[in-house]
């Protein structure tokens, strides 16, 4: 049902969420790579021309002056030591950007001592009363670590389900961003319609779908930067503004400035970023925030429920434009 509010004036702003997962590689763990290592791939980015990862999207973002919502997972903890944690969210607390609660509950199969005994790929694969106890051991983690409490949650792979929602709140959670369409039918099982748009309340959650675009009819791609072209993206973000959608949560990772072998900086999905923050700055209707911005209670759209429409001269620039991206970042390099 949608939040008991009242009805959202067409003239107040849509707030873009700029969300990042920020976490370590379980698959580079699974490999070998060592902790130091791991962390220079995936969370600074480190690179022989530079580093491009969550230093370099928070300078970007401060020099628009917009805000980065950074979903931390702690769990490889369990593995490497709770250390990290404070190393990762130290520089984001300390520039105002927002950090919130992210799990990967694969880390589980190499953790020395497990807070369950049973292993999954999502949470959503545990029992509720499981799914507690490793919720609550993930939320002190990143408290130790200096962290204020969270107020928000998105699970690894998107992969919640309707137990997850019924966990959070004890934990003193509002927001969860687990709801991605396009994962409806594999790793995401929250009981949604895959055309909720919106923020609504599932119990005592309010879920804030990750948003998107109508790329063909009927089928939805995610806002997320290296799924969608500045343009797409560009126009997803209007869209929204001018049919008075409240949110339009946006996802990034903290390694996607990279190529996917994370040696070497990806230039199209950098400008696809730069883009995007330029576009919050500068788009009527739009402004920047994160969940500890929100009202304790959001008002709902009076237009009907709508995505950006399909147009299939943009969504074949896109998948042209994708193709060269690829060619150009991801291809193997022969050795010199």
């Amino acid at each position: 049902m949608a939040l008991d509010a009242l009805a959202w004036d067409r003239q107040a702003l849509t707030t873009a969420l700029i969300t990042i997962d920020t976490e370590l590689s379980a698959l580079l763990h699974q490999r070998g790579m060592s902790p130091a290592d791991n962390f220079a791939a995936s969370i600074t980015g480190k690179t022989a021309s530079g580093d491009f990862g969550i230093g370099w999207q928070m300078d970007l973002m401060d020099r628009v002056g917009v805000k980065g919502v950074y979903f931390i997972d702690p769990m490889p903890g369990l593995v490497y030591g709770k250390g990290f944690v404070a190393d990762i969210l130290g520089p984001i607390i300390a520039r105002g950007h927002e950090v919130q609660l992210h799990i990967h509950t694969e880390w589980l199969e190499w953790a020395k001592e497990r807070p369950v005994s049973a292993t999954g790929r999502n949470i959503g694969d545990f029992r509720e009363e499981d799914q507690l106890t490793l919720l609550t051991w993930a939320r002190d983690a990143l408290v130790e670590a200096g962290a204020p409490p969270a107020t928000a949650f998105r699970a690894g792979n998107y992969g919640a389900d309707d137990r997850t929602l019924a966990v959070l709140p004890k934990l003193g959670i509002r927001w969860d961003s687990s709801f991605n369409a396009a994962y409806l039918g594999g790793d995401c099982r929250i009981s949604l319609d895959p055309a909720q748009i919106d923020p609504c309340m599932i119990g005592d959650m309010v879920e804030v779908p990750v948003a998107g675009i109508e790329d063909r009819p009927g089928q939805m791609r995610p806002a997320q930067i290296c799924a969608l072209s500045a343009s797409e993206m560009r126009g997803g973000l209007a869209h929204a503004a001018e049919t008075g959608r409240p949110l339009f949560s946006i996802v990034s990772h903290s390694f996607e400035m990279l190529s996917r072998d994370r040696v070497r900086p990806n230039r199209l999905v950098m400008a696809r970023f730069e883009a995007l923050c330029d576009a919050i700055a500068s788009t009527k209707g739009v402004e920047s925030g994160g969940f500890n911005d929100l009202p304790p209670t959001l008002p709902i759209a009076t237009s009907p429920p709508s995505r950006l429409p399909a147009n299939g001269l943009r969504t074949a620039l896109r998948i042209a434009e994708q193709v060269w991206g690829t060619w150009a970042y991801d291809r193997t390099l022969k050795p010199a």
